[in-house]
């Protein structure tokens, strides 16, 4: 189950996972990404993973769509709040590949450290 949430930035991407993630799900992130994206040009996400029982191959389909329309270069940083350290590990992997992008995670029960890293230039 994936829930938007309002984090008090208007350029930012934030929602909570606990569970699987469905293409709906997916699909809901998304659209909110292009709509802000056309708002803002660029925006920041923040992802409140709570537990992560995997990923409809549906929802991987819907964001290979997204990507090859819209890309990642709209996206400044992610902030990630997990308390498990698989996630951590691969966060950090991902921080080297997408150099434009600025990663990093916080605990979860650090969301306010993890906002004014978004709000931060």
């Amino acid at each position: 189950m994936l829930e938007m949430i309002d984090i008090g930035i208007e350029h930012s991407v934030a929602f909570r996972i606990s569970g699987k993630v469905t293409e709906s799900d997916m699909s809901l992130v998304l659209t909110d990404a292009k709509e802000k994206i056309e708002r803002h040009e660029n925006i920041v996400l923040l992802e409140q993973i709570e537990s992560f029982e995997g990923i409809e191959i549906s929802a991987i389909i819907e964001e290979f769509k997204y990507l090859f329309e819209v890309g990642i270069s709209n996206i400044t940083k992610v902030a990630v709040l997990t308390d498990n350290k698989w996630l951590e590990i691969m966060i950090n992997i991902e921080d080297t590949f997408f150099r434009t992008i600025k990663m990093k995670c916080f605990s979860v029960g650090d969301k306010d450290s993890a906002i004014e890293f978004l709000k931060n230039a």
